[in-house]
């Protein structure tokens, strides 16, 4: 038979051969008839299920199972609705349906169809069409759980669930820098600098998720201690020197004259390395800058400032609100917003609880800077 005709041959139950008509044009499968060989191969499939998989499940489930298939995917190819609901199980249809597949583009051209690169890519969407059906829909069942009595719960528990394989990669991102497992080159120091930094974002990010849904209006360190301002404004350009080294971007410190104070060091660290990290994050060229300034005997001005792009009116008036949908505006860099605003709303929050208030100043294309002050009693025994 010349492969130029549009007819296919079948094979009956009594095994005599026959040519089908060709179907009218106008359709993408016309000329073709699925049935038998998609049979045919169902068969094949069935067999080797069988025989390599015994008693493991049921035959009869997966000959029923099958047998949707099938169904489903004539109904498909002929452009009709998929006839019924998917089996029960789902799985087993799924897998079914991947070996239907690969049989079918196994098998000789002869065997299945004339016209070969049409009805074949006909039928792959047919199957395609099926397998979309069998997939439960996720995106539903997830909606309906985060809205469910513990979704909030839900949700506690994925954070928790990604702090500790986190909190690892730090571990032993940080542990490898420093050449405790051996010695490093300047190229593996910055990648290993750069996992650390994503790392870190990554569980931050995971501590305002926890801390947002458990209201987040408590303190980790319940009265105030001596501490260095100095140290923690190193330690926080340290923390995140490698993403600025990636992009060419400088940070600068600008320590206060009188560096000894009293106060809640962990609070105030978050906040200030969440301020430098988004700096960073929306900024492409220029520099990022830390200041600690004094405007009091007891009181202390800090403020991130950054040579970004600005924020936009239409960004400012949800800024700080968690969870926020806003256009994404993309630069040479990357996001000049970030798309859940986390970050800064835990910056709010925590500045608040030390009594505060979380302020900014920016000029579109000329930067950004986010300010705020604290009542920093000088410390007598640092």
């Amino acid at each position: 038979m010349s492969p130029r005709t549009a007819n296919l041959r079948r094979h009956d139950d009594e095994g005599a051969a026959r040519v089908l008509p060709a179907k009218p044009p106008g359709r993408e499968s016309a000329g073709v008839q699925p049935g038998p060989a998609l049979r045919a191969a169902s068969d094949r499939v069935l067999a080797a299920w069988n025989n390599e998989r015994g008693d493991a499940i049921n035959p009869g489930e997966a000959a029923d199972a099958m047998q949707w298939v099938v169904r489903a995917v004539e109904s498909a190819w002929a452009g009709d609705p998929i006839p019924g609901e998917p089996p029960k199980a789902r799985v087993l249809a799924r897998r079914l349906l991947e070996l239907l597949r690969a049989e079918l583009l196994a098998a000789p051209e002869d065997a299945v169809i004339a016209s070969v690169a049409t009805a074949t890519l006909a039928m792959l969407r047919a199957i395609e069409q099926v397998r979309e059906t069998l997939d439960p829909d996720w995106s539903e069942y997830f909606g309906t759980r985060l809205s469910g009595p513990d979704g909030l719960e839900l949700v506690v528990d994925v954070a928790h669930d990604m702090r500790s394989p986190l909190t690892s990669v730090l571990f032993l991102a940080e542990t490898l820098q420093r050449g405790q497992s051996g010695e490093i080159n300047e190229v593996q120091r910055r990648q290993l600098g750069l996992i650390y930094s994503a790392a870190l974002g990554l569980s931050s990010m995971a501590a305002d998720v926890i801390e947002l849904a458990r209201g987040s209006d408590q303190l980790v360190e319940k009265e105030p201690a001596p501490f260095s301002v100095t140290a923690i404004m190193e330690s926080v350009r340290d923390i995140v020197r490698p993403i600025a080294e990636e992009k060419g971007l400088t940070i600068s410190l600008v320590p206060p004259a009188s560096d000894n104070r009293t106060g809640r060091s962990q609070a105030l660290s978050r906040v200030l390395l969440n301020l430098t990290t988004n700096a960073l994050k929306f900024t492409d060229e220029g520099h990022v800058e830390i200041q600690a300034r004094l405007s009091g005997l007891a009181r202390m001005e800090f403020s991130v400032k950054d040579t970004g792009h600005g924020i936009s009116a239409e960004a400012m008036s949800n800024l700080f609100q968690p969870f926020r949908r806003t256009q994404a505006r993309t630069g040479r860099s990357g996001y000049y917003f970030s798309g859940t605003g986390l970050g800064l709303a835990m910056c709010r929050k925590l500045v608040e609880a030390m009594g505060s208030e979380l302020k900014f100043e920016t000029r579109p294309d000329r930067g950004t800077r986010f300010f705020f002050e604290l009542d920093l009693p000088p410390a007598s025994n640092l």
